[in-house]
């Protein structure tokens, strides 16, 4: 297929000829599911890739390639602490700053003060360098998927200070007391599971998956006045205590939660009544929890999770738009600027043109073969010229501001890129045939390949399973519960002597904590409680509410996308129609240029025998200058009408062969290669 430029139709000087539509290697990407979570886009790029290596040499090979390739993307990524395992979770996440200079591509593309560009290389500026696809880079749906992963908040614990007085029941003075129901304003006692009360979540919060372990040690020292002294036998009550408390707790995916707790009390005080003092009071516990209805079931407790996935894959397809975008409006600017160049070859042409005119009707002013009106109205001519090229010139500079913009992070913040001027080293051309494929075919890949679409499928699909939590939230709350626990108690045996005989402790009860864990384990003294509870809402009109507004939203989001779908389908056909009537615009434009040149050429051979005037010549002349601006306008058209087929097909990626691998790392693996003969 041979591919016509405008400098083959009208003579204009030849530039570096390359296919408007360049090789930049390509490479295609899939997201890595749950429960993997792709923390870097990278990753996810790669997950499919590395699935097919057999070999282990072909992998340890591939390896080495992606981390020279990638060394770029690296540099953004946040980056794990290197810590020892036991401490690691508690070190911050390192986020590199912001890259802010362009790629050393853009460096070499420069010489003697020109930025020489095909095609090809804008695009790799613009995968290198353009800012918002950088922006694009710092994903952060791989780390919201693991928070999801991570669960909802636990139920609440009491602080440690709850427990810097806490005696156990039936330990020393206070706890015997609290034992038997006294109250005393002294002081104060707990029992031993209370520390770890379990809070019970109602609703479709979804219970914390990571495990949480607590620990908590407390020293107390209490001196209590105690007006009634006949247990303590002392009118000031003095004690030291010593409390350490340990849990563990879990929660699961189908809505429930289990927690094992331990508590070990230590006290030693000065009543004499103690037949063993000090003394240690230790319990072990086992709690669980399941909702029955609502929050019950693992879709429920895992949407946050699924939900997460899925905006995993929308970010995935966010990024590919943005870069499709990008490439188009480079492929824009670059053909503007192009254009801008061909006018500007155009009028420099007609100028020249005009200017010899002008030479001959002055030689045929002194040969009184022309008036002294038609040397003015020849410098008029001129002046027109010269205005032209003044125009296009400052059209070429402002299309070069915004094409620098696309392909430099530093736009003209940095003085190399503000003062060099972009010399494109490819030429507008049109394909001898369209060679398009049928509507329906083109509507079916549209459908298929755009990311914007495939992204508000996957919200929809998004919006689906968040709505489930409204769904069960119309349901009672019914949570069983259920504790077992078992305590233990030893000390150091007393003798207490009473008026009615001496007493000192049961030699079950003497030793020390070994004594009393085995009184645990053993299930010497267990304690079991169990139960329901329930809450059903009358009316139940805010679950009602919440689910109808979700619902109807829900609605309102399938009736958006089936409106984009549709539009989709429109906006493929006004494209081909776009691209045929540039494409018969284009020819006509031609024919008439060529018309206007067979015109012009024939007016001024008439004007040199002197069969024409000076009027008649200039007006072909303008004539001509204007069938050319408007044959470089329908190819503008046509080249604009072709980008913006590409993209309402989802194929401006595959027609200018981008990989998005190359996208998301920032570097274009392909150094950029000038001819050895660069234009000027």
């Amino acid at each position: 297929m041979r591919r016509v430029g405008l400098s083959d139709l009208w003579g204009g000087p030849g530039g570096y000829h390359r296919q408007a539509h360049s090789a930049v290697h390509c490479g295609i990407h899939q997201g890595q599911s749950w429960p993997q979570p792709p923390f870097r886009r990278r990753d996810r790029l790669e997950s499919r890739s590395a699935g097919r290596i057999a070999c282990p040499t072909l992998l340890c090979l591939g390896l080495l390639l992606a981390g020279s390739l990638f060394a770029q993307q690296d540099a953004i990524n946040p980056v794990r602490p290197h810590a020892p395992i036991l401490w690691r979770p508690y070190e911050p996440v390192t986020v590199p700053p912001v890259r802010l200079a362009n790629s050393s591509r853009l460096a070499d593309l420069i010489r003697a003060g020109n930025l020489y560009l095909t095609v090809r290389d804008a695009i790799a500026l613009a995968l290198e360098n353009n800012v918002d696809i950088e922006l694009q880079r710092y994903d952060a749906s791989g780390w919201r998927l693991e928070r999801a992963q991570a669960g909802g908040a636990l139920p609440g614990v009491p602080s440690g200070s709850a427990q810097s007085s806490s005696v156990a029941s039936g330990q020393g003075v206070l706890g015997s007391q609290a034992a038997a129901g006294v109250k005393t304003g002294g002081g104060g006692s707990s029992s031993g599971a209370g520390s770890n009360t379990t809070i019970s979540q109602v609703g479709t919060v979804a219970q914390t998956y990571d495990p949480a372990i607590q620990e908590a040690t407390t020293f107390g020292h209490r001196t209590v006045p105690s007006s009634d002294s006949v247990q303590s036998v002392t009118s000031v009550l003095i004690q030291g205590q010593r409390s350490y408390s340990a849990s563990y707790q879990q929660g699961f995916v189908y809505g429930g939660s289990a927690s094992v707790s331990y508590t070990d009390h230590y006290q030693n005080e000065n009543a004499p009544t103690d037949v063993t003092n000090p003394s240690v009071f230790p319990t072990l516990s086992i709690s669980i929890q399941q909702n029955l209805l609502q929050g019950f079931g693992v879709a429920v407790n895992t949407k946050d999770i699924r939900v997460a996935k899925i905006n995993v894959g929308i970010s995935d397809l966010n990024f590919k738009t943005q870069v499709m975008r990008t490439v188009s409006s480079v492929l824009g600017s670059y053909y503007a600027l192009v254009a801008d160049h061909e006018d500007l070859r155009a009028k420099r042409g007609a100028l020249a043109t005009a200017r010899n005119f002008l030479d001959e009707t002055g030689r045929r002013l002194e040969l009184g073969a022309a008036a002294p009106l038609d040397v003015t109205t020849a410098k008029n001519q001129v002046a027109i010229a010269e205005q032209a090229e003044v125009n296009s010139l400052a059209a070429i500079r402002q299309q070069e501001l915004q094409l620098k913009g696309l392909i430099s992070r530093t736009g003209l913040g940095d003085p190399l890129v503000e003062s060099a001027q972009i010399v494109p080293l490819d030429h507008l051309a049109i394909p001898a045939e369209d060679d398009l494929p049928p509507v329906k075919d083109l509507v079916k890949k549209a459908l298929a390949n755009r990311p914007d679409l495939e992204a508000e499928k996957e919200n929809l699909n998004a919006t689906e399973v968040s709505n489930l939590a409204t769904v069960n939230g119309l349901l009672p709350t019914a949570v069983v519960f259920a504790t077992k626990s078992n305590a233990g108690a030893a000390g150091t045996p007393q003798i207490v002597r009473t008026p009615f005989g001496s007493y000192t402790a049961d030699p079950y009860f003497v030793g020390g904590i070994g004594k009393s864990l085995g009184q645990v384990f053993r299930n010497d003294f267990p304690s079991q409680s169990g139960g329901i509870y329930a809450s059903v809402q009358i009316y139940d009109r805010v679950a009602e509410a919440d689910h109808a507004i979700d619902q109807l939203s829900y609605r309102q989001q399938q009736l958006g996308a089936a409106k984009d779908f549709n539009q989709a389908q429109v906006d493929v056909m006004n494209s081909v129609v776009a691209l045929r009537q540039a494409r018969a615009r284009y020819e006509a434009a031609v024919e008439s240029r060529v018309l206007e040149q067979e015109l012009y050429e024939a007016e001024q051979k008439k004007f040199s025998v002197g069969e024409s005037t000076t009027f008649n010549v200039i007006q072909q002349q303008r004539d001509l200058t204007n069938a050319q601006s408007a044959e470089l306008g329908a190819l503008v058209s046509y080249e604009n009408a072709r980008i913006g087929l590409d993209q309402t097909t989802g194929a401006t990626l595959e027609a200018n062969h981008v990989s998005l691998t190359e996208a998301l790392s920032g570097k274009v693996a392909q150094p950029s290669q000038l001819p050895a003969t660069l234009p000027q």
